[in-house]
């Protein structure tokens, strides 16, 4: 699927949203990625994480200290919920999280960096 963005914001200038998803991939401004990545407004990056089933406390200690006021974890085809005790460094930094499928990951994260929010999504795609 391809996703259409509205005209940007002026303010928002040269910023990462998500442009296309299908089976095992996303674009992001037009690239194709196909591995676990972390998507800000300013920066992507690979996650070091296998797969969802993988999951430890340390991928969200990395998370939180990017400082997002939400992440967004897209947790690939299907919904899939990491134990609390997992997600704990994000809860004592005060940022939220939510869970979905990637497909709505990504375009919640668009709707919400554009309001100017300071998202991360942190996709899976195992």
């Amino acid at each position: 699927m391809k996703l259409h963005a509205s005209a940007p914001h002026p303010s928002l200038g040269h910023l990462h949203t998500f442009t296309g998803y299908g089976d095992g991939y996303v674009m992001v401004n037009g690239t194709r990625h196909e591995a676990n990545l972390i998507v800000l407004p300013e920066r992507i990056e690979p996650w070091p994480v296998a797969a969802f089933d993988a999951l430890a406390e340390e991928h969200f200690a990395l998370l939180a200290a990017l400082k997002p006021e939400v992440v967004l974890l897209g947790t690939g085809s299907r919904l899939r919920f990491p134990h609390p005790r997992l997600t704990a460094p994000l809860a004592r930094a005060h940022i939220g999280l939510e869970v979905m499928d990637l497909q709505a990951a990504c375009r919640t994260y668009n709707i919400l960096m554009a309001e100017e929010r300071k998202v991360l999504a942190a996709l899976l795609f195992a």
